[in-house]
């Protein structure tokens, strides 16, 4: 569509892939299927894999490397990588740089990894993307920080909060808000984040406004006043916050009965979430607009995603979101190492794991709107088409004319890697 001149991309019309996912009612897949060898247990020497998370009060990563957990551990069980396990070592931190800057060493000098997979940090690509440069690691992760998305040595499988907000603020104004309220917490990088609404917002001729709130918050109600009475009628509040925060501010606006006094409400992937559906009740369904880097899994029975349930079923106690954008990140992190790892021929050393991770090319899932490639670019923004979900008794469900679409180029980030990469 089009709007004061510039143009938008429009959920209905601007497709990048499928409309809507396809839910394909076929056989319950085997669990055994994530490996070679049903039921044959990997005994060989392990690959030492390694992963940085965010895990403090109000932001925690940790579903994602349980995830991944959960799927190495069922692959281990069913052959493993030609008879090899794989360990993942997990690291968390408090978005302190130089605790954060240990632990990268410790996963090389102490555990001996040869891969990077699954890390989810607010700081970590800015503290340590020169480090993996330097040693020759190439990071498959789940972007946070700017340099995830800006630098040679990270590819991440998610868009991360700036370009996840880009979506929220596209699908609300395609939708007709006439005012952006852009909320966020208030952590490193917010500035970096910000800068994707406004830009797709300025590109409308519609006016935003930024907040940020510190985390956990303490006075939910106070925030959703605010954000109401500055979105007004027309307006839509649109919110980057783990699924917990957003819960609260939500029914706060419930709570005091504010929740219609604007056009919509927003919300980049971490809302992505049944936790958060079933938490908010039926009074927000269809009110809340919720970016999904990843297909919704909701109503989708095709076998990836029947392997997707039963992995978190069998091996995921640990995963405390459940289904949702998180656990699928550590899917696809998981799955496409893996398959990386596969096409290793000979022993599994730093240098040849790393060039299988950058080798990755049209790796495909249906977990993801379009095929995924690391190569060797400057940069990487792999991940650049959305759905947005709604909240539908319970679950996360496609919204109207939320289908699979590409994030705007209005955002400059979005149109260099476009020229970069030639996509």
């Amino acid at each position: 569509m089009i709007l004061a001149g510039f143009a938008i991309i429009s959920r209905a019309s601007s497709s990048a892939s499928a409309a809507t996912p396809a839910v394909a009612h076929s056989a319950a897949v085997a669990i055994s299927s994530c490996g070679p060898k049903p039921g044959v247990a990997a005994k060989g020497s392990p690959i030492n894999l390694g992963s940085i998370n965010t895990n403090q009060p109000g932001t925690s990563f940790t579903d994602i490397s349980a995830y991944e957990t959960a799927y190495f551990t069922c692959v281990n069980a069913n052959g493993g990588i030609n008879g090899h396990p794989i360990k993942l070592f997990v690291e968390t931190d408090q978005t302190n740089p130089s605790q954060i800057a240990g632990e990268a060493s410790k996963l090389v000098t102490t555990d001996h990894v040869v891969g990077i997979v699954g890390t989810t940090d607010i700081l970590e690509c800015t503290i340590d993307h020169s480090y993996w440069q330097k040693l020759g690691y190439y990071e498959i992760d789940s972007g946070i920080a700017p340099e995830c998305w800006s630098t040679p040595n990270s590819a991440a499988v998610n868009m991360g909060p700036r370009y996840s907000s880009d979506g929220a603020v596209q699908y609300a104004l395609a939708h007709g808000a006439k005012k952006i309220v852009f909320d966020q917490s208030n952590v490193p990088g917010t500035g970096y984040i910000a800068a994707g609404p406004a830009a797709i917002a300025g590109a409308a001729h519609v006016p935003i406004q930024q907040l940020t709130e510190n985390v956990p918050i303490t006075d939910a109600s106070s925030v959703a006043l605010k954000e109401v009475q500055d979105a007004g009628h027309d307006g839509a509040v649109i919110l980057n916050y783990t699924p917990p925060e957003a819960l609260v501010i939500l029914q706060a606006a419930q709570k005091l009965g504010i929740e219609g006094n604007v056009k919509s409400w927003g919300c980049s992937t971490p809302c992505n979430t049944d936790f958060l559906a079933k938490a908010l009740g039926p009074k927000w369904n269809n009110k809340l607009f919720v970016n999904a880097e990843f297909t919704p899994p909701d109503n989708n029975n095709t076998p990836e995603f029947q392997l997707y349930r039963a992995i978190l079923s069998k091996y995921g106690s640990a995963v405390s979101g459940g289904i949702g954008s998180f656990s699928q990140f550590g899917y696809v992190e998981a799955k496409f190492a893996v398959q990386a790892l596969e096409t290793i021929k000979g022993a599994y050393t730093k240098a040849s794991v790393n060039q299988a991770f950058l080798n990755i090319k049209n790796y495909k899932t249906a977990m993801l709107c379009q095929p995924f490639t690391y190569g060797k670019l400057a940069f990487h923004i792999p991940n650049n088409a959305d759905y947005t979900t709604t909240p539908s008794n319970g679950q996360m469900l496609v919204a109207p004319g939320g289908g699979c679409t590409k994030i705007s180029s209005a955002d400059p980030q979005i149109a260099a890697y476009h020229k970069l990469s030639g996509s």
